[in-house]
């Protein structure tokens, strides 16, 4: 038997059709979602059961994401990431096209995830990559409020007035930890990068119906436990633009990433991480060359680098903007 060995990971893309969903991931990112209507997210790096992402090309093509921990442990996620989540891939890596409004949501923490679905919470971050004019999005409360405050406005079909709305453009970055109200406004195409949980609580749609009359379902008594009330004097990640150079987007517990902009090849070394990185490209393209193989990887596409792939060479003609991200 021949021995298997660790690459730089492609997958499979998973589409998934939405209320909300349009036609970007096509027109813009080149992916064919046929026979899909339309495509709100693609999935492109997910160990959530039901939707495990499966290898695309190389001598792991089929396997999915807990058979490469359960072959390789940390010498694909890292000793600290294996220890701590198994064979459970920690983080998703989604692109999303919200063609109309996304319903008003929030997510758990891991302590009410656990308690109630068995899962991890669901911190996210959003790299907003074309953004149609005047486009928007909702990032937690406009002012301090409390629960029975925020009923009053939700029954009375108010609950906007109490929303922070952000005016979004291109190159924007939010980190939306778990308990913050938002929703994601149309016109808007992002990568998100994740806990690795579907967990969502709906607070509110727009009294959307289906395609049979149906209104989707709404989560307001699960939603007033996972609320954060507070107010918040920013919520759009500020960062220095910075052409040529690793830029620091979010650093939190759960994911650390950077903005690479580069205009030549770079190598990236990451000798002192105990994790796995992920490039999600947004625009251009690049070769990664590692352990001796190489992958292309162009907008819309995210690589998988094992642990043990301690030099990274990004080799460009056209030039790349992508989001490095690992384990913290």
């Amino acid at each position: 038997m021949t021995k298997k060995f660790l690459y730089p990971l492609k997958f499979d893309t998973i589409f998934k059709d939405k209320i909300w969903g349009g036609q970007k991931i096509n027109t813009i990112l080149g992916k064919d979602f046929s026979p899909l209507p339309n495509c709100g997210e693609t999935w492109e790096i997910s160990g959530v059961p039901g939707n495990l992402s499966k290898v695309s090309e190389g001598p792991l093509k089929g396997w999915t994401l807990p058979e490469l921990i359960e072959e390789f442990k940390e010498e694909l996620v890292g000793k600290k990431v294996f220890e701590q989540y198994g064979t459970e891939f920690p983080l998703l890596v989604k692109f999303i096209d919200a063609a109309q409004d996304l319903s008003i949501q929030v997510h758990p923490n891991d302590k009410l995830a656990k308690a109630r679905h068995n899962s991890l919470g669901k911190s996210e971050m959003w790299y907003i990559f074309q953004a149609d004019e005047g486009a928007k999005l909702i990032s937690g409360f406009n002012k301090d409020t409390n629960q029975q405050e925020y009923l009053e406005y939700l029954e009375s079909g108010r609950l906007t007035e109490i929303l922070n709305e952000e005016e979004v453009n291109a190159g924007d970055c939010f980190y939306l930890p778990a308990g913050r109200v938002h929703t994601i406004g149309k016109g808007l195409l992002l990568a998100e990068i994740q806990q690795s949980s579907d967990v969502t609580y709906r607070i509110y749609d727009f009294d959307r119906t289906d395609d049979q009359g149906n209104k989707r379902e709404l989560h307001t008594e699960q939603a007033l436990d996972a609320l954060d009330y507070k107010h918040y004097s920013e919520y759009k990640t500020p960062y220095k633009k910075a052409l040529n150079e690793a830029v620091p987007l979010v650093k939190s517990q759960y994911f650390q990433t950077n903005l690479l902009e580069f205009t030549t090849g770079i190598i990236r070394e990451h000798y002192r991480k105990d994790s796995f990185v992920i490039y999600t490209c947004v625009q251009g393209e690049a070769q990664i060359e590692c352990m001796g193989q190489t992958a292309k990887i162009s907008m819309g596409n995210a690589v998988l680098i094992p642990q043990k792939a301690p030099e990274i060479h990004l080799r460009t003609n056209s030039g790349f903007k992508m989001l490095e991200t690992f384990m913290p």
